[in-house]
């Protein structure tokens, strides 16, 4: 499929747009020039978030709007016929995730979490299709390494974002099938600087965080504008969690043998601040950073290379691998030394 129109050239919506990667993707669409659809629970935050792009001589609008109910996200698009014409780029971020046991976790809000990171998917990917089967334009779904990987007290976030990968590829095929000219394309961030721990339903009696490597929100945002442009079928955001994944594809009984490491990486060692966290009702002040301890790198080499195919030459891709090898190795080490961060 040939390129898109430029990004200045565009009406982006962006769900999930009152903070983390969301937010991030929506302040630099409209920096470089699109018009803007911001759409999230958080009317306040909305609303802030809008008049900031304006005062930067952006455009946007915004849309209070659970993804969960299909009426609310024909809402969005309706609202963004009626104020731009139309759109050009779909992008579903809006997620949420749960920490603790799946055992533990309570059969409704299993499900509510569904309802937002598979549902919210769905219910964007096919009322997007609908309006651009017509004209054209990029459907991108932000899903997760948990996409390909599994991770001990995220089980059900891992379910939902397998289940995204599944319907978005499903998708695609159906499209082709169909000779629509719709990009799909799948975008899989790692450990991302975002208030995702912070906003989680938490079962654990730690508070949450991430696994390093930990990587910028705006690393994410711009691979979801290179494919709004230059349409691409998967992106992986971050070369650690592609070698996790590589190790899980060739050797998945000693993936399986890091859970200890990998719980033990997801928590930290004060008390959990706000157990209930965003996964029923919208919380904090719409920020795209999180409070992530430790190093956060600036940018992903192995994304953005990924994005230029022709500059992944093979000598720096097994150098990718050989540190992802050794982080492994060092994941292991945790694992059998029980150690917590």
């Amino acid at each position: 499929m040939k390129q898109h129109k430029s990004l200045r050239d565009q009406v982006v919506v962006v769900t999930g747009a009152s903070s983390g990667i969301g937010l991030a993707t929506a302040r630099m669409a409209a920096e470089r020039g699109a018009r803007v659809v911001l759409a999230a629970r958080n009317g306040e935050a909305l609303a802030r978030i809008q008049s900031e792009i304006e005062a930067a001589s952006g455009r946007a609008i915004h849309v209070v709007a659970d993804v969960g109910r299909r009426a609310d996200v024909q809402a969005i698009a309706d609202r963004a016929v009626a104020a731009f014409g139309g759109f050009d780029t779909w992008v579903n971020v809006a997620g949420l995730t749960i920490y603790g046991p799946l055992r533990e976790v309570t059969d409704e809000d299993h499900a509510r979490l569904l309802q937002t990171n598979l549902w919210g998917t769905v219910f964007g990917s096919l009322v997007a299709v609908e309006y651009l089967k017509e004209r054209g334009g990029a459907l991108i779904n932000v899903g997760s390494v948990a996409s390909d990987l599994a991770f001990p007290f995220q089980g059900m976030y891992c379910a939902s974002k397998h289940a995204v990968k599944g319907f978005t590829d499903a998708l695609r095929m159906e499209l082709e099938q169909d000779g629509l000219p719709i990009s799909v394309t799948l975008v899989k961030p790692t450990s991302i600087d975002t208030p995702l721990p912070q906003r989680a339903r938490n079962y654990m009696d730690r508070e949450p965080t991430l696994p390093p490597p930990i990587y910028p929100p705006e690393e994410v945002a711009h691979a979801i504008l290179h494919a709004a442009v230059h349409p691409q079928r998967d992106i992986f955001v971050g070369g650690g969690g592609r070698v996790l994944v590589g190790l899980k594809e060739f050797a998945p009984g000693a993936y399986d043998k890091l859970a200890p490491a990998i719980i033990a990486f997801q928590q930290r060692s004060e008390p959990p601040r706000d157990p209930e966290g965003a996964l029923r009702d919208p919380v904090g002040d719409g920020a795209a950073k999180g409070h992530q301890p430790g190093f956060v790198r600036r940018k992903s080499y192995y994304t953005r290379a990924s994005l230029q195919p022709a500059k992944l030459n093979p000598m720096k891709t097994a150098g990718l691998v050989g540190i992802g090898l050794t982080l492994a190795a060092g994941l292991l080490g945790r694992a059998r030394g029980g150690r917590r961060l």
